[in-house]
């Protein structure tokens, strides 16, 4: 017999649903729905999404468009490197539902196993960075990066009333997507992002803070201890982004004076991905640990005495200070988190710093043959990242390195990046050396790969001890390691023993097939700068999926950037903020909030530069249309949104949402609607059709 998606995933069955609709007194789905959904906001047509498909017809189709992608050999680098995930951790964590169908864990008493491994996560990014604490991950190194800004910022001058500190400097040899996301980010603030080269850099009373990245974009490794001494002496905070595998080898952020630690997981043990999802981290001293973004796990006991782990930390989250929250970050990338924290578990500190040697050595293998070549190698001292100086060989090379599936960091200047990873092997430095003599017209011969040293500077070769928990110590083998991924496994309340009982838009009920795609490396191993003609699958995708959003929503245009829902609230925000200064309205900030919304829809508008006006909810958590009425009145020149959830928060389609929304519009405002229960819309009714004019949506939740 032939199943249909719907009926292998989609409950109720039928038989569940006779007796739900008996216990709750009506006779079937229609009349539910039509007690249930406004008729005025009912959908008259069909989405238009295309036809249903069977399971193997899904995954032909997707193979389809996977052969469309390239697997090519990349050192590319940027933030980005191939790794060698554990078939241990690949098969019984990245691909195992016991972990990536949990709730997040707010309850500690279901989430024992995810905990351990979240303080593992934590334990590790304190060792290897040498900082005294670590929150439990953040979305991407850029956002870290961002969050560390106005953190400090804030820091720095919550006790000024005038003169306040607003500039930050960030080295032009910062990762380029982190600088984009730091201007993004500053605006609303009003922080000037000053961006240039370091060593000009003079600390004053207008910053607040300064951004290197260790090594940085072009792998140079340079000592900034004077950097850091001459910054202390001006009160201005130092944030590295330093790369987490070379920190097995050199001297970490905390010991070179960084007041915040900030970097991407990726690379150990985790798939490229096309760009992500990757866990970063966020480390710093402890007189910030109660302004830290995100959550902090720690180590309490039960009510018997006995040892066990809770989110210890989360004072800047939702529902602690709303709209005086000056981070909207809500939530961890734990399923990748857990993923990094294991792979040091698995190595532990012999085996991580046995992989950086043997990075930095083919790093160093191949500055000694481009050299013996005759090429110029602008880094004396790089842990795994190499910039070669343009000469007229270098035309020859990027057509030469395409042909052999190799892609390499050409930049405006004409510089040649090659940044080599864990899976790089001596074969593969010959056959770059081979591309770099045939360009060059010479014969590799000249290229004999010498015995390396180590090209770190002496004061920066690490001397500190890291991973020394026992935790790091004890999982050598692969059979070690698999009973103690099973015996964390088993402490939790995963899909594999239950329907998860609490509801929210973090909800991960995804089908095997939706899934298993995201191991097959024609979707894993893509770099995200890859040339555009090797990533024509993931275009085809991406391009069908946001048509599609489009239909489903009614909205004219969809944007796949953001990697969470906070994150896509921020988003939503941004751009109505954009419309009213596109207008010269740029008097228009006031953003009205039900006092039922989810807290991170104020914690959101705060960093979108808004004011803040609560809206009043009626005691069954329905918005108050006269308050409303009466607050779009009185901000009505002011006003630019208001920010809605649809069906409520707790859970009921408002009859007034229409009437709601058509008061915002008439006082020249926008309606942002929070997608958090989106899927609870589609089939049924649309945000455009109920008024809304901008919506984020939770994806794993729409579409599980």
């Amino acid at each position: 017999m032939s199943f249909n998606f719907a009926s292998r995933h989609l409950g109720p069955r039928p038989s569940d649903l006779t007796k739900m609709l008996q216990t709750i007194g009506v006779d079937s789905l229609d009349q539910l729905i039509a007690e249930t959904v406004p008729s005025n906001i009912r959908l008259k047509a069909p989405m238009g999404t295309g036809e249903e498909m069977s399971e193997y017809e899904y995954l032909t189709m997707l193979r389809k468009k996977a052969s469309k992608n390239t697997v090519a050999k990349n050192y590319i680098g940027m933030g980005y490197y191939n790794t060698l995930t554990p078939g241990v951790i690949l098969r019984n964590i990245f691909e195992n539902p016991g972990w990536y169908t949990q709730y997040t864990p707010y309850q500690a008493e279901i989430a024992q196993g995810r905990l351990e491994a979240l303080l593992n996560f934590q334990t590790m990014v304190c060792d290897l960075t040498a900082m005294p604490f670590a929150n439990a991950s953040l979305l991407d190194e850029a956002t870290a990066a961002s969050e560390a800004m106005t953190m400090l910022f804030d820091i720095k001058n919550k006790r000024r009333k005038t003169d306040k500190a607003t500039k930050i400097f960030v080295s032009d040899k910062v990762l380029p997507t982190t600088i984009d996301v730091l201007i993004g980010r500053a605006k609303p603030f009003n922080i000037e992002v000053v961006c240039g080269d370091i060593s000009t850099f003079q600390p004053g009373d207008d910053f607040f803070a300064v951004l290197v990245q260790y090594p940085d974009v072009e792998g140079a490794v340079h000592d900034y201890t004077a950097l850091s001494s001459q910054c202390k002496e001006h009160e201005v905070y130092v944030i590295m982004a330093a790369d987490i595998l070379s920190l097995a080898l050199l001297t970490p952020p905390g010991e070179l004076g960084a007041d915040v630690a900030v970097g991407n997981t990726q690379r150990l043990g985790v798939p490229m991905g096309f760009g992500g999802p990757h866990a970063a981290y966020f480390a710093c001293k402890e007189e910030y640990v109660r302004q830290i973004p995100g959550r902090i796990i720690g180590v309490s006991v039960d009510k018997s005495g006995n040892p066990a782990l809770r989110m210890a930390l989360q004072t800047r989250e939702q529902h602690i200070k709303r709209e005086k929250a000056t981070s909207n970050i809500c939530t961890a990338q734990a399923l990748l988190a857990i993923m990094a924290s294991m792979y040091a578990v698995y190595h532990g500190p012999e085996g991580l710093k046995n992989i950086a040697e043997t990075v930095h050595k083919r790093a160093v293998q191949l500055a000694n043959g481009l050299q013996k070549l005759g090429y110029s190698q602008l880094n004396p001292y790089f842990f795994d990242t190499l910039t070669v100086a343009p000469d007229e060989a270098t035309p020859n090379i990027k057509a030469l390195a395409e042909a052999a599936n190799i892609n390499l960091r050409y930049d405006s200047n004409g510089q040649i990046g090659i940044a080599v990873d864990e899976s790089t092997m001596e074969s593969d430095i010959m056959d770059l050396l081979n591309i770099f003599a045939d360009a060059a017209g010479k014969d590799v011969s000249d290229a004999l790969i010498s015995a390396p040293a180590l090209q770190i500077q002496d004061n920066l070769q690490r001397t500190s001890s890291y991973l020394t928990h026992p935790v790091f110590q004890l999982h050598r083998s692969e059979t070690e390691m698999l009973r103690y991924i099973k015996r964390l496994e088993a402490k939790d309340l995963s899909l594999g023993y239950a329907m998860i009982p609490l509801g929210s838009c973090t909800m991960k009920l995804n089908a095997t097939t939706e899934l298993a795609p995201l191991s097959w490396p024609e979707f894993s191993a893509i770099h995200p700068f890859a040339p555009a003609e090797q990533v024509q699958g993931y275009l085809e995708i991406i391009e069908e999926l946001a048509a599609d959003l489009a239909k489903i929503t009614g909205f004219a245009a969809t944007s796949l950037q953001p990697n969470s829902g906070a994150q896509g609230e921020y988003a939503g925000l941004m751009v109505i903020r954009a419309y009213h200064h596109n207008r010269g309205d740029f008097h228009r900030n006031v953003a009205l909030i039900p006092s039922s919304a989810h807290g991170t829809n104020p914690a959101s508008a705060a960093m979108a530069g808004m004011q803040i006006v609560v809206v009043k909810c009626d005691e069954d958590g329905n918005i108050d249309v006269a308050d409303l009425k009466a607050k779009a009145e009185q901000y009505s020149h002011e006003l630019s949104c208001l920010m809605v959830t649809y069906p409520s928060t707790h859970g009921v389609f408002e009859a007034t949402i229409i009437e709601i929304c058509d008061i915002i519009h008439q006082h020249g405002g926008k309606v942002y609607m929070d997608g958090a229960n989106m899927n609870a819309q589609v089939g049924l009714t649309s945000p455009a059709n109920i008024g809304a004019d901008v919506c984020h949506l939770n994806l794993h939740k729409t579409f599980a």
